[in-house]
């Protein structure tokens, strides 16, 4: 990153775009992008790093933490142009930031965003033990005792839940 921030070495730009542009289009698909917007965006936060290279300050954080933040922000803006889009509660970005920084790439955050699709496939009541279980990280004994239903009603309805998600994980793989 140094090489291009300081002589704008084309060679170093292209490793970094050969590293990072399959993770941008990656990561992108994972927010719900389609293959060719993912692309294209991924693109343009490319052209912003070659563009703004000398802005770069390794002290504030990673490459990728800086070129990924690009990407994120030129989906946000690519989304807020659509039409119907509406912004519902403030914060929300802040929420998707939290959520973004606690993966360590961007296939963790697709495998996590594909997840949570299958998820919402499940039954209603199998969905809601699932994400109780696994993104609120609560105990089945928690579970039961919030949702007031046997402890072994809710480990089976999670062995199900699980077992369907292992199916259908493996039908898309």
């Amino acid at each position: 990153m140094a090489a291009v921030a300081r002589v704008r070495d084309r060679a170093s730009f292209m490793r970094i775009y050969d590293h990072f542009m399959p993770r941008l289009c990656l990561y992108l698909r994972g927010l719900g992008c389609q293959e060719a917007v993912a692309e294209e965006l991924a693109q343009e936060a490319l052209l912003r790093l070659w563009q703004r290279a000398a802005s770069y300050d390794s002290r504030q954080g990673a490459v990728s933490t800086w070129v990924f933040r690009i990407t994120r922000n030129l989906h946000i803006d690519r989304v807020r142009r659509e039409p119907g889009w509406i912004q519902v509660v403030e914060g929300v970005e802040v929420g998707a930031e939290q959520e973004a920084e606690r993966f360590s790439s961007a296939e963790d955050f697709a495998e996590h965003a594909h997840l949570a699709r299958r998820i919402e496939e499940l039954s209603a009541v199998q969905a809601r033990l699932m994400r109780m279980s696994y993104f609120e990280a609560k105990s089945h004994q928690e579970i039961a005792n919030e949702l007031g239903m046997p402890l072994g009603t809710v480990k089976s309805h999670l062995r199900r839940a699980f077992l369907r998600l292992q199916d259908r994980m493996r039908g898309q793989s």
